[in-house]
């Protein structure tokens, strides 16, 4: 059977839920962020919905624009998923200290143009949620489209990221052992031969597409095998995310060029699960979802055995991943008390092969690079940041003691759609902040 059946109904799955590549929107002029807000458009607004506003399972286009605005916020909703627990104590209260002269900052975008407020930036690229965090205290909080104090939107592989750059700080994980001496199953795939470092900077060379627009693409049989859902009886291919990745064929040589490929964050939580012995959920939850005071579970979708996403399939609340960012900051210290060995960030923050990134194009980040999941700017003040589809960002600036976390719902899954007025926006905010006490 073809390929296309399956994914069509489920492994679009929100693009692979935040975590993969996607083509440019439609030709032709995407509604507005006022326009497009999915409580405007009344999607799945009374009991029951009208048929013209239902959104759900099996329909294809629940994560196309303007209804992904509202699918973002929903995916529990739409496919299985498995729970991070946040533990039994009472949250860690965040500290308040809102600063109103933040909506009026102007800052011009990225290859010229009218300048433009940060307010004017929060329309422009579609955001559902944004929190600012300055030397630990709430500064700026914003929910807007189908988002509020209590929603869960995306983030993931920069978490996945950093609970291998634990691993590595703690001496449990060798950055330069080949993948097939942790992962057998893997010896005779692609990953077999490469380095946890080169699955880490995603530089492996492997025969994989995530282009959509494509029918051949591998992404689509990636997808069925990812599908939560029941497969068709005439279904042969892969049913797992592990027996997916068994079959990625080699393409190119390792370490040579950067290519943002999810399937290589796949394997990096298959690692840390096979090096920890836990779950992608139970270890999130062990080293830092349960002690830092979360104010809710967090959430990661799974394939029909119950395999974590590790490359996209996180929900968490805005808040919560404002705690994250916070504590990365801080080196992993949090009240006193070591969550993780500082070596963990200042891996990160040391950044990868620069030439790499360079090759493949990234000119918005001109100097930057990519480590343990993470984008490195090598600007100034040191930013590193999180970033994902349609406009997901954890963006830490260490100089400003500023952490900025941003969901998002934008037409075009790139971040080239929204840097030109994201990035000079963050700038613009942490020099502010620099000011301030």
């Amino acid at each position: 059977m073809s390929l296309l059946t399956v994914p069509r109904r489920c492994a679009l799955a929100g693009a692979l839920l935040l975590g993969a590549a996607l083509p440019a929107a439609a030709a032709g002029p995407a509604l507005d962020a006022a326009a497009s807000d999915p409580v405007a458009l009344g999607w799945m607004q009374g009991f029951p919905p009208p048929d013209d506003k239902l959104i759900g399972q099996p329909d294809a286009d629940y994560f196309s624009f303007p209804k992904l605005r509202w699918t973002v916020c929903h995916f529990r909703e739409l496919l299985p998923t498995k729970r991070v627990s946040r533990g039994l104590g009472a949250p860690r209260p965040l500290p308040y200290a809102l600063d109103a002269g933040i909506d009026a900052l102007r800052f011009t975008p990225l290859g010229g143009g009218a300048p433009m407020s940060w307010a004017d930036a929060l329309a422009a690229n579609y955001t559902d949620g944004i929190l600012v965090l300055h030397k630990g205290r709430v500064v700026y909080e914003r929910y807007a489209g189908c988002l509020d104090e209590a929603g869960v939107h995306g983030a993931t592989k920069s978490l996945t990221g950093l609970l291998a750059e634990i691993l590595v700080a703690e001496g449990r994980l060798d950055e330069q052992a080949q993948v097939a001496s942790l992962i057998p199953e893997l010896a005779a795939s692609a990953f077999g031969n490469a380095t946890v470092q080169q699955v880490m900077e995603m530089t492996t060379g492997i025969a994989y597409s995530e282009d959509y627009s494509d029918p051949n693409a591998e992404v689509w049989a990636y997808s069925a095998a990812a599908s939560p859902l029941p497969k068709p009886a005439d279904y042969r291919g892969p049913r797992t995310y592990y027996q997916y990745l068994a079959t990625v064929r080699p393409e190119g040589r390792h370490g040579e060029a950067f290519a943002y490929k999810t399937v290589n964050t796949d394997v990096l939580g298959w690692i840390v699960a096979r090096t920890t012995g836990q779950s992608l959920t139970d270890l999130l939850s062990a080293r830092i979802w349960s002690r830092i005071g979360a104010e809710q579970d967090a959430y990661y979708t799974v394939d029909s055995i119950g395999t974590p996403f590790a490359g996209g399939g996180l929900s968490a609340g805005l808040r919560d991943l404002a705690r994250v960012g916070q504590l990365i900051l801080d080196g992993g210290m949090l009240d006193g008390e070591r969550l993780f060995p500082a070596a963990a960030v200042e891996r990160i923050r040391a950044g990868g092969d620069r030439a790499a990134l360079a090759r493949a194009g990234y000119r918005q980040i001109p100097g930057g690079s990519y480590r343990g999941m993470w984008w490195v700017f090598h600007n100034p003040h040191g930013a590193f940041a999180a970033r994902g589809v349609h406009g997901q960002t954890i963006y830490i600036d260490p100089r400003a003691e500023m952490v900025v976390v941003r969901f998002a719902s934008h037409p075009q899954a790139a971040n080239a759609a929204n840097d030109p007025t994201s990035l000079p926006a963050y700038q613009a905010l942490a020099e502010y902040l620099l000011g301030k006490p």
